[in-house]
């Protein structure tokens, strides 16, 4: 009897899991298709019902403020990553395919993919704990007794900044990234510069670019609305706010690598 009675609170337990998991991801998209109609209407009505200096402030924040690290990450990235193979290469006497796998390797996938984690961990939670920090202090419940609505007044300019700052980082990271694997191909493999850039360029194709781009805008969409969802689900005190923001980043680089890998599948098979 104990061992049944082991087996069933298993089991309930795995049920217990399984319908919260299933109540979160249903709140969440409900706050998507929210935070997606009120972004059309903005877009609709040229940006009238959208605050714009939160927009903007937003925007600085999650763009020039994440340049230097995602720079100095990305360039090390290519770095190490053209000199490993590097030492491959130089074997089978392949020093120009470097610029082969930069080309494909960074553009269509680390480049997007370590912007989007490391906006995820420097500006999701930063959404998060400022979402909580007003639930807390009760700002989104005067907010609707005022009656505006939280989710066009806090959320929406949040989620157009983000929308616009990652494609722009995802560039630059791209740019960092190749620009680190150039010293290698130049210095240790002696290649030419001329004889480098050509191959990049025959290598890098419009469609490794173009599926980056749309991957950071899938990307930004994720890291906002989880943000904003881990907040507006904040309990408790003080602690409530770091948990809050500990869930939004676990959960985010979860759904980026997730989505990634279906990124993959769609457009490479």
């Amino acid at each position: 009897m104990r061992i049944k009675a082991h087996t069933y609170s298993f089991f309930i337990a795995i049920a217990d899991f399984v319908i919260s998991l299933f109540n979160e991801f249903t709140a969440m998209v409900f706050l998507a298709s929210e935070m997606v109609m009120w972004s059309f209407l903005s877009l609709v009505s040229g940006g009238k019902t959208t605050r714009r200096g939160e927009f903007v402030r937003n925007g600085l924040d999650y763009g020039l403020g994440a340049v230097p690290i995602i720079g100095l990450i990305m360039f090390l990235i290519g770095f190490i990553s053209a000199l490993q193979s590097a030492a491959q290469l130089r074997m089978v006497g392949g020093n120009i395919f470097v610029a082969d796998l930069l080309a494909v390797g960074i553009t269509a996938e680390m480049g997007p993919l370590m912007a989007a984690i490391i906006i995820a961990g420097r500006s999701g939670s930063a959404i998060a704990s400022e979402v909580a920090t007003m639930k807390f202090s009760e700002e989104i419940d005067a907010l609707k007794t005022m009656g505006l609505n939280p989710v066009r007044f806090i959320m929406v300019p949040k989620l157009w900044a983000m929308l616009l700052a990652l494609p722009v980082l995802t560039m630059f990271s791209n740019f960092m990234g190749i620009l680190g694997g150039t010293i290698i191909a130049v210095t240790y493999l002696k290649l030419s510069f001329a004889a480098f850039w050509l191959q990049l360029s025959q290598a890098l194709v419009f469609k490794h670019i173009l599926s980056g781009l749309i991957k950071s805008l899938v990307f930004a969409v994720l890291i906002t609305v989880i943000g904003c969802h881990k907040g507006l689900r904040f309990t408790g005190g003080a602690d409530g706010v770091g948990r809050a923001t500990t869930a939004s980043v676990v959960t985010s680089i979860f759904a980026i690598i997730a989505a990634d890998s279906l990124f993959g599948v769609l457009f490479y098979f």
